[in-house]
Parts: C-alpha cells; sequence; structure tokens
C-alpha cells in the first residue's frame, strides 16, 4: 500500500470512495455529485486529500482535510473531516496511516492540532482515534460555538 495527495487532477482517483463514504452515513447514493464535490474542493485548494493506493494501484481508502483557522491565535490547524476505507480492507492498519499521514502533514505545515468527529455509535472509529491519541474534547471553557440555519 501506499498514500499519495491528491492533485486537482487525480480527483477520479477518490470520486467512488466519497460516495461509498457519504452512504455509510445514510447519504443516498449520487457519483455526479460526489465527483462535483471532490473536485470543486480540489480546484478551489479547498481541502488536501489523501488516497491509499493498494499494491495493484487501486484506491482503497481516502481522507479529507480542510483548514481551521483562528485569527486570535494566528495559526491554521486541520479538520479531519472524511475517512473511509473499503469495508473489505478495513482492519489492516490502512485507517490508521491515513490518520498518521495526515498528522505528519499538520506538523510539516506548522498546525498545533488536527480535529474530527465522528458519529455517537461508530465505535471502531473511536476506538481507532483513542488509540492513536486523539483525546475526546469536552466543551470548550473559554468559548461556545454557536450556529444559525441560513437555509430559512
Amino acid at each position: 500500500m501506499k498514500i499519495i495527495q491528491l492533485n486537482k487532477t487525480e480527483g477520479n482517483l477518490v470520486f467512488d470512495l466519497f460516495n461509498k463514504y457519504r452512504i455509510f452515513y445514510k447519504q443516498p447514493s449520487d457519483i455526479e455529485l460526489a465527483e462535483n464535490f471532490v473536485q470543486e474542493r480540489l480546484n478551489n485548494n479547498e481541502s488536501i486529500i489523501f488516497v491509499a493506493l493498494s499494491n495493484e494501484n487501486i484506491p482503497i481508502g481516502f481522507t479529507q482535510l480542510y483548514p481551521k483557522y483562528s485569527s486570535m491565535r494566528a495559526i491554521k490547524n486541520w479538520i479531519l473531516n472524511d475517512l473511509y476505507v473499503e469495508e473489505k480492507h478495513r482492519k489492516q492498519g490502512i485507517g490508521e496511516a491515513l490518520i498518521k499521514t495526515v498528522m505528519n502533514f499538520a506538523k510539516q505545515n506548522k498546525a498545533t492540532f488536527v480535529e474530527l468527529s465522528t458519529a455517537i455509535d461508530n465505535y471502531n472509529a473511536q476506538s481507532l482515534y483513542e488509540q492513536i491519541g486523539f483525546v475526546k474534547q469536552v466543551p470548550e471553557t473559554d468559548f461556545y460555538t454557536y450556529r444559525i440555519d441560513v437555509t430559512k
């Protein structure tokens, strides 16, 4: 297995994986949406995508990062927003290798942390994250996070 960072011309390596990732989180299959979303992120330099390739150069997993800026702290950190490994390739260290690639990338780019979220019932992912060293966060005491729906 090898892990590579995608450039703007390599989105096709993760279109299908991204669609399967969305299906895993109970979204309808929509390969056109997956292709457009991923390609737009790459075209606009809005995310970093790493893909794990099998020894036969077949995509078997990916992760997508988004920058998280703090003006007050004057830093850029990373949100590991998407992580997916093909079902038949799970429990082989691919997810861990992708996460460690992300951690190295963040460190090389002078970030202070990588943050991620997962479903409360995704126990396998939680176990992996904690095994690697991620610490479940409690709500911050210095700042509150608010959200408003702007679609209404």
